[in-house]
């Protein structure tokens, strides 16, 4: 097997337009395609970073809930690769968004934080 990268990573959301605020404006993904299934009363948002297509955003109506925890079984976390943490934390930061304290990995000496989306998915910024 020989797989090339990641294509993509799939998120359901529970308020989407909340989620498309937080995922473009906040964020700064930019639009590749949205649309809405009237047969399923749910939008998909294809999303990208840097021109790569990364994320796709899903609605439907009442989602179960997740935990999502980032010691619960199954995904534990989104990570971002940023060059300034400091600088991006602030931009959260004036977002009303809650960043946790910046940590260092002891096994790269790199900083990292996380902080979560509206759904309250963890999400992570590493410095580069």
């Amino acid at each position: 097997m020989n797989l090339n990268s990641l294509h993509h990573v799939a998120i359901i959301c529970s308020d989407y337009q909340k989620s498309k605020n937080f995922y473009t404006n906040i964020l700064g993904f930019s639009i590749i395609n949205e649309i809405f299934r009237a047969e399923r009363n749910s939008y998909k948002l294809d999303l990208a970073l840097e021109g790569k297509y990364i994320l796709e955003i899903f609605s439907f109506p009442n989602p179960p809930k997740r935990v999502s925890q980032p010691e619960a079984c199954g995904l534990r976390h989104l990570c971002f690769e940023v060059d300034d943490i400091e600088k991006t934390v602030e931009e959260l930061k004036k977002n009303n968004i809650f960043v946790e304290q910046i940590r260092i990995d002891q096994q790269t000496n790199k900083k990292y934080t996380f902080f979560n989306d509206p759904d309250n998915l963890p999400l992570e910024l590493y410095e580069k």
